[in-house]
């Protein structure tokens, strides 16, 4: 019973990199529906590792140090690899210039800005209840969801057409990944309303644009959870 105990949450995390790094394969080959299921699949074993650590109250360094290691692959090479992708069709054309390398490799800044900031959540204390920066599933979906919305509905046509727009993005997100800005969390630390009016609302907003956009609804939400956040930085405490 207490091997199980012990090592429940960790099977949970094995079960993310696994599936993390078959979204990758998947991703390299070009198949963007069974990479949306991986990424899908990894993102509710990374919540329930995380879950059941703390119910069955197992938490230990070797959890913490399994769980950003399958991070690293889910969340962190996974969305720099998407990038790349999108990156790739324009060689080393930029603003009509040769430069001297593929700017495809730009995209792997985000993957670089992931284990960054891995590395710095291991060590920080204070993220309890909200995250410092961008959290990396979160990442995840806003770049891959814009990617995705775009090979389905060529919805954000105009990001994937300009190198210089991808660019842009690329350096923002990797910028937001270490970044100082508080960033709410689902994690509940009461179930009194006002302590939760950050949450509630995004709950509600990201509903609501997933109802009315669907598939074009997941970049925007997660666009919609930086903002809410970045309103709601002095309400949000450790």
């Amino acid at each position: 019973m207490n091997f199980i105990k012990n090592n429940l949450a960790n099977a949970f995390t094995l079960g993310n990199l696994f599936s993390g790094s078959v979204g990758v394969i998947h991703l390299i080959n070009g198949d963007y529906q069974t990479t949306a299921i991986c990424i899908i699949v990894s993102l509710i074993l990374d919540f329930f590792d995380g879950f059941i650590a703390r119910v069955m109250k197992s938490n230990s360094e070797l959890g913490v140090q399994l769980d950003s290691l399958a991070d690293m692959v889910s969340f962190g090479l996974l969305p720099g690899l998407v990038l790349f992708k999108a990156l790739e069709p324009f060689g080393n054309q930029l603003f009509g210039l040769d430069l001297p390398f593929e700017i495809k490799y730009i995209g792997l800044f985000v993957t670089l800005f992931s284990c960054l900031r891995l590395a710095i959540f291991n060590l920080d204390d204070e993220q309890t209840y909200y995250f410092k920066g961008l959290n990396t599933p979160s990442n995840t979906i806003l770049i891959f969801g814009l990617y995705y919305a775009f090979l389905e509905t060529e919805s954000f046509k105009i990001i994937f057409e300009n190198p210089l727009y991808l660019i842009l993005i690329t350096l923002i997100l990797s910028w937001l990944l270490v970044s100082p800005i508080k960033m709410i969390s689902l994690k509940f630390k009461s179930m009194k309303l006002e302590d939760n009016y950050p949450k509630v609302a995004l709950l509600i907003g990201v509903i609501i644009l997933l109802i009315i956009f669907k598939t074009v609804g997941i970049p925007l939400a997660m666009l919609y959870y930086i903002l809410i956040s970045v309103i709601f930085q002095k309400q949000l405490k450790a």
